[in-house]
């Protein structure tokens, strides 16, 4: 079993989360979150010439667990809804997958891929 997270632009959301649910992905949960990565933050510009610069961006983190055979088809999904139209910009986000040892459903007590 494998979590996919991934950090994307909040207005991206739901073309996400609909490439998750045709990929086959059971369930998910995510959240707004700020940061910033290579973009270093937005820059916003005041009414009076001046600037001011905010450090961290609005994202949203969507995470799953799946069998590693979903690996693909969920990664795949998500970079072709998350990515912005005419090929991507800075800013649409990163994916990180990390290996889960094992999944418990606290209702049933079951383990593993069933617990998914």
């Amino acid at each position: 079993m494998i979590k996919i997270e991934a950090i994307v632009r909040p207005e991206r959301i739901n073309s996400v989360t609909e490439a998750l649910e045709q990929a086959g992905c059971g369930g998910f949960h995510y959240q707004n979150v700020t940061g910033q990565g290579k973009q270093r933050g937005v820059e916003v510009f005041t009414g009076r010439g001046g600037q001011l610069i905010r450090a961290a961006g609005s994202k949203t983190l969507v995470a799953t667990v799946v069998p590693d055979g979903l690996r693909e088809a969920v990664v795949n999904a998500v970079i072709e809804a998350a990515r912005s139209p005419g090929g991507g910009q800075i800013g649409d986000g990163k994916i990180i997958i990390t290996q889960v040892e094992d999944v418990i459903r606290v209702r049933t007590g079951e383990h593993g891929e069933a617990a998914i």
